[in-house]
């Protein structure tokens, strides 16, 4: 059904944006936390110890892998429902070994921005990329054949 009026027809087209503008936040959001890791695995991996993070060098190795690809894939639009949920993983415990005793302000490293991430990555599992996304490439021509 085509919308009514011009206002409802310019926001069908908006559509799209918020989701790829989520999708670009969180990438930029998590290349820096990646590269931090990679940079330095075996201080991420004693750190991960003493927050009582059961094998710590392996998790930061998923830690830091799940976050680097997550930049890559969310960047395209490729695999974002996919990817979304060990990101999701990652922010949960994140706000629960790290950011949860600060309380919920941001500027006392509390759980807020883990928290905001969280909620963004769940409107990507739910609503998946958009039609800016290699993702919706994949579809269209899947379903031109």
């Amino acid at each position: 059904m085509k919308p009514a009026t011009p206002l409802a027809r310019f926001l069908v087209w908006l559509q799209d944006w918020p989701l790829l503008f989520m999708r670009l936040v969180l990438a930029y959001g998590f290349f820096t936390p990646a590269k931090t890791k990679w940079s330095d695995i075996s201080s991420i991996g004693a750190w991960f110890q003493q927050l009582g993070i059961p094998l710590p060098m392996l998790n930061a190795y998923l830690a830091a892998g799940t976050e680097a690809l997550g930049v890559v894939l969310l960047t395209l639009g490729l695999a974002t429902r996919i990817i979304s949920i060990p990101l999701m993983v990652v922010m949960c415990v994140a706000i629960r070994t790290v950011h949860w005793s600060n309380g919920f302000d941001a500027g006392n490293n509390g759980f807020e921005i883990p928290l905001y991430y969280l909620i963004m990555l769940f409107t990507l599992l739910v609503y998946g990329p958009g039609k800016m996304s290699v993702d919706h490439l994949i579809q269209r021509n899947k379903q031109s054949r």
